[in-house]
């Protein structure tokens, strides 16, 4: 007890003597030089103190996720992640109904209130969202990109967008942060193209250049004419000029058009900009957000989630067992004996050498192709996706021909990816990997597996996403943090409703495949609720185990329903915001009732902020307007407690209400 005291009393002379970092925290803000080596020199002086003692900090960086202990059980190496300014903050009770004007809206000016509900009656105001990318366009003409722009800045823009550049949004950061909200950046300016334009780009980047010799219907020995089920889910992946604008239909999700290797590297630097904004003005407690289909050719991405089909096509018609790899734990041996009664001769060196590097552990293989091997920049996507065909016993490639240009190409985008998650790890930031379209998030998500394997082997640094309107979700999820769990690496995870669904369900009517989308919203809440709850027992369960941290979620969700469960769960569970493996997230200027009262009450919230120049971000602002317009209850509500916080500050002389926030984000 004598020691806890010791090193509780020892760490707060240094945070005394720290100078220039946040409000409990070590080593938070990057900019200067000066103050950086101050900053480390104080964390190394911590760091040494815990070694003296016997009690080092295993390599855990300070803002890590640790339980809330009171003092007299603190682990003293624990006391680094729960500084005492955290574990005395302020917090207020949570109003379960989110009906708390008050809370939700202190934080505003009374001209932000104003605004907000101004910006939610146009909303409400079907002819003007219908129109209104006309109207922005003819605003731009008339009144001319400046004054436009000014326009803008008071209304939607200045609703939605924090700002222009990462110094215009660091004071919206700063305020949110002192009422008990963080922030997940994002970059969020887009290129106004027509559709036409859109499809052209589109097919011209997702069909392979590469001449076909060999009748793709029958790769490895496999036809996939015999089996419907398999030959309509290789429909899906297929590029079709009737879907090639992938902004039809979509109001929650930015689009990338591939231009060519040079706009992917200029976006990895918008990403990577975006990182170390994130690093400087939220702390290290934020986020950034990326799309894997700005960092290289979405063909790529196809024919990887093709070879994940075919692949799971293949251990089929060799075990006999449906379903992917992972779900059927097949003995390495079992798999062999499969081969040899296909007729293949699997004494082969050739055969052999692509048996031995599958990917298994004692319960059965994982994956048929070691995926780590993508990280080596010298091996062939051709080469490394061989199998053994089961006709010939020759190996021949499971991925469509490619050239060695998109070899190239595919080598770029994974460099692309290292770059990106390699800062994030340097600066001790979080990356979202947002989901896509269903023929491209196969592959995503495999390289975000193969992502986190790399980099998250101390706290989770990249999150997958999971839309949870897709039939598939829960099961996706379920095997992935069974990879997790096998291969000894943290998990991420962001859990959304979805972008895509009307867009989705028109191709796959068009292209005769499955609808991969669930029935209703009632479905989609329920799978939602389903995820989550895995995710839930899982993180409590390797609690129980000593394992914390493991498993990180964020909810990110505007549903009130969903975020009461989530409540509920956390309580039947005894999940603490402490614990930091659950967190919320809403929209910049959305649902406000939601994000506010949340981080006021200690739960760990984030506002998805993006920013860009005003006439740049437009399309984006289209998005929010008819977003809008499909949440009209939602909206309602909120218009009504915006009402009520207008009166009440009319009624008590608070008209110049001056937003002063005194709360610490956990």
């Amino acid at each position: 007890m004598a020691k806890q005291i010791f090193v509780l009393s020892s760490r707060r002379l240094l945070l005394l003597n720290h100078r220039g970092g946040g409000p409990g925290h070590l080593g938070e803000q990057l900019a200067g030089s000066a103050q950086q080596q101050q900053q480390l020199r104080v964390v190394s002086s911590w760091n040494k103190l815990c070694q003296q003692l016997g009690v080092g900090s295993a390599g855990r960086r300070f803002k890590s996720a640790a339980p809330p202990l009171g003092v007299e059980t603190l682990d003293p190496c624990q006391l680094e992640d729960l500084p005492i300014e955290v574990i005395n903050r302020k917090k207020d009770k949570l109003d379960l109904t989110f009906e708390d004007h008050s809370a939700a809206f202190k934080s505003k000016t009374t001209w932000e209130v104003l605004r907000a509900l101004m910006v939610f009656q146009v909303c409400g105001i079907h002819v003007v969202v219908d129109n209104n990318e006309k109207l922005m366009k003819f605003g731009q003409t008339v009144l001319g990109k400046k004054l436009f722009g000014l326009l803008m800045k008071q209304t939607f823009y200045g609703q939605f967008v924090a700002g222009e550049d990462t110094v215009r949004i660091a004071p919206v950061i700063d305020r949110m942060r002192s009422f008990g909200v963080k922030s997940i950046l994002d970059y969020s300016v887009e290129e106004d193209i027509t559709q036409e334009e859109a499809e052209e780009r589109e097919m011209d980047s997702c069909v392979s250049h590469a001449s076909i010799e060999e009748e793709e219907a029958n790769i490895a020995g496999m036809s996939a004419k015999g089996d419907k089920e398999f030959a309509e889910e290789i429909q899906r992946y297929q590029p079709h000029k009737e879907f090639g604008d992938r902004r039809v239909g979509v109001t929650g999700a930015r689009t990338f058009f591939y231009q060519g290797e040079a706009t992917c590297e200029r976006n990895t630097d918008i990403f990577l900009k975006c990182i170390e904004t994130v690093a400087t003005t939220t702390h290290t407690t934020g986020f950034a957000a990326i799309k894997l289909t700005a960092l290289g050719r979405p063909q790529l991405l196809l024919q990887l989630s093709e070879v994940i089909a075919r692949a799971r096509q293949y251990h089929q018609e060799v075990t006999g067992v449906k379903g992917p790899v992972i779900e059927g734990n097949t003995d390495p041996g079992t798999f062999e004996q499969g081969l040899k009664e296909a007729g293949v001769e699997v004494e082969k060196p050739a055969v052999q050498n692509w048996l031995d590097n599958m990917t298994y552990d004692k319960q059965g293989l994982i994956n048929m192709f070691d995926w780590g091997g993508l990280l080596d920049i010298n091996v062939l996507l051709q080469d490394m996706f061989k199998v053994p065909n089961l006709q010939t016993g020759r190996m021949e490639p499971l991925i469509s021909a490619l050239t060695d240009e998109e070899e190239e190409q595919f080598k770029n985008m994974l460099r692309r990816m290292h770059t990106v998650f390699q800062r994030a790890k340097e600066l001790d930031i979080r990356v979202m990997v947002d989901a896509e379209q269903t023929y491209f998030q196969p592959a995503i998500s495999r390289l975000t597996l193969e992502m986190m394997k790399k980099y998250n082997t101390e706290k989770a640094i990249v999150f997958n996403t999971y839309q949870c309107y897709l039939k598939e979700a829960h099961r996706n999820l379920v095997d992935d943090l069974e990879q997790a769990n096998r291969q000894d690496f943290f998990f991420g995870a962001k859990l959304v409703r979805g972008a895509y669904m009307e867009q989705e369900r028109s191709r796959a009517e068009s292209l005769m495949y499955a609808d991969p989308i669930n029935e209703n919203f009632e479905a989609t809440s329920l799978m939602y609720h389903k995820c989550l709850n895995e995710c839930m027992h899982r993180i409590k369960e390797m609690m129980r185990q000593g394992e914390t941290k493991r498993v990180g979620i964020m909810v990110a969700s505007h549903n009130e329903d969903t975020i009461r469960f989530a409540i509920k769960m956390m309580d039947e569970l005894n999940i603490k915001p402490e614990d930091k493996v659950i967190c919320f997230g809403q929209l910049l200027g959305m649902c406000d009732q939601l994000s506010f009262p949340l981080g006021q009450a200690g739960y760990s919230v984030y506002k998805y902020v993006p920013y860009g120049p005003v006439n740049e971000v437009l399309p984006y602002l289209s998005r929010r307007a008819h977003e809008n317009k499909g949440i009209l209850v939602k909206l309602n509500k909120e218009k009504k407690l915006l009402r009520r916080e207008l009166k009440d500050r009319l009624l008590s002389g608070r008209i110049m209400h001056k937003p002063k926030g005194e709360y610490i984000p956990i």
